[in-house]
């Protein structure tokens, strides 16, 4: 056991937390019935962007070691895996037998358990839902050391879906089924188109997202009026192997994981700030094609561009940034539209802007996407920016939607409460299963949960 400190992907928020890497199960169990006062939460690799994964005083679980692939079944087809497993790792075994997660965020660089606790999503949220829509079940060790096998139907439905987006404090994820697509190549082929302004933006996006699987779109946050929200669209779907040139096909199933390099270190000043996030604005819209269709693009080009450049967050300097991402409900486009004009006229820029389209939600109490519009926006932090979010989280709890707790570190928890319907059935089934409160972390003080 170690005194660390600890702080999410956007640097903030820095706290001090005995870190612990259990064994087995027998000190697992230990740790948690042993915990102190201050409790004890789950850490995978400390890629969500705020606190959920620090709990300042009291004592982390580091399960990045418990990281086996238990059972593959390419019948069913699905994975039984442990909780500290990577995505990164999962889909470099899943490959050579042409399977695929069926939801991929972001990075690869997020373990099993962390995928549960924030229900990631990805770019074919309208297609195929989040995460936990594909867990079929889950084993869990409950604050008194016992473990549950959960089910989305079973008897425990109710807390399966606590978990799902819980932030980890329903128990200790230890090992999950998930179900797996199958698929012919590791490709996708992508269309890709820029948008003059966010009117467009959203017509487009409306109008054609049911042709493709995949769809996401990188808008500048920075230029105001007419071009307010121009945009680069990329949408696609899987690559078949007549999708390939003959010369590809004998690799169809490679994985392209490169990574070309990593900031070495922590830099003493942000190299993000207004006129560098202009520049990376309007030349990541001026190199765009305007309309382009049918490029073969690997994994990482169509869906992990940031994980080439390891820890690329420390090029926010010794303050870090926030990610603020929302979603605003399907019918409140002009809410949207006002946050985005907010953002633009702040003076605060960010270069990393992504807007998809949401599909249904899940049955999940905490879990954040609903149908609508999410954004999510990189901010350097500096003076008045906790101000603008605020702005922002009022406008967003008014037009119905909310804000994604696995990249917030200032919310407060009057906000939390009018964004999520649900949370007081959340917090009764977490009374129930953990009645002394023995899984807390800087987020559920920050926002009483």
């Amino acid at each position: 056991m170690t005194g660390s400190i600890l702080a999410g992907w956007g640097g903030t928020s820095r706290t001090v937390s005995d870190v612990e890497r259990p064994l087995d199960l027998a000190a697992l169990r230990s740790q948690i019935i042993g915990a102190g006062p201050r409790g004890v939460i789950t850490r995978g690799l400390g890629r969500s962007y705020g606190d959920p994964a620090q709990n300042a005083g009291g004592s982390v679980i580091d399960l990045t070691s418990w990281s086996g692939i238990l059972a593959l079944d390419p019948g069913a087809p699905s994975v039984r895996v442990q909780a500290g497993a990577s995505l990164d790792q999962l889909l470099r075994e899943l490959l050579p037998h042409g399977l695929w997660l069926p939801v991929v965020p972001g990075t690869r660089q997020v373990t099993i358990g962390g995928a549960i606790a924030a229900d990631v999503h990805g770019k074919n949220h309208h297609v195929d839902g989040s995460f936990g829509n594909h867990v079929l079940s889950l084993d869990l060790m409950l604050a008194s050391g016992d473990v549950v096998t959960l089910t989305p139907g079973g008897e425990d439905a109710p807390l399966f879906w606590a978990t799902i987006g819980g932030m980890g404090l329903t128990g200790v994820v230890l090992e999950a089924t998930i179900a797996l697509k199958t698929i012919e190549t590791s490709y996708f082929v992508v269309d890709t188109e820029r948008t003059p302004d966010l009117a467009t933006l959203l017509d487009r996006l409306v109008s054609g997202d049911a042709n493709y699987d995949y769809s996401v779109a990188w808008f500048d946050t920075a230029t105001t009026g007419s071009s307010l929200g121009r945009a680069v669209i990329t949408r696609g779907n899987s690559a078949t192997l007549d999708d390939l040139d003959p010369a590809e096909r004998a690799g169809a199933l490679d994985f392209a994981g490169r990574q070309v390099g990593r900031v070495p270190l922590d830099l003493p000043v942000s190299m993000v700030n207004g006129l560098t996030a202009r520049a990376f604005n309007a030349l990541w819209y001026a190199k765009a094609p305007r309309h382009r269709i049918g490029e073969v693009q690997d994994i990482t080009r169509f869906f992990h561009p940031l994980d080439v450049v390891g820890r690329w967050n420390r090029l926010y300097g010794p303050h870090g940034f926030c990610q603020y991402q929302f979603v605003v409900p399907d019918g409140e486009e002009a809410a949207f539209t006002t946050a985005v004009e907010h953002i633009a006229a702040s003076g605060h820029v960010s270069s990393l802007n992504v807007l998809k389209r949401f599909g249904p939600g899940n049955a999940g109490p905490l879990s954040f996407p609903i149908p609508g519009w999410t954004l999510a926006v990189d901010l350097p932090v500096r003076a008045g920016l906790d101000q603008l979010l605020s702005h922002l989280d009022a406008l967003v709890a008014t037009a119905g939607g909310r804000v994604y707790l696995a990249k917030d570190s200032r919310m407060s928890a009057d906000a939390v409460r009018r964004m999520y319907p649900r949370l007081e059935e959340f917090l009764a089934l977490r009374r129930r299963v953990d009645p002394d409160g023995v899984f807390r972390s800087d987020l559920s003080r920050r926002l009483d949960l």
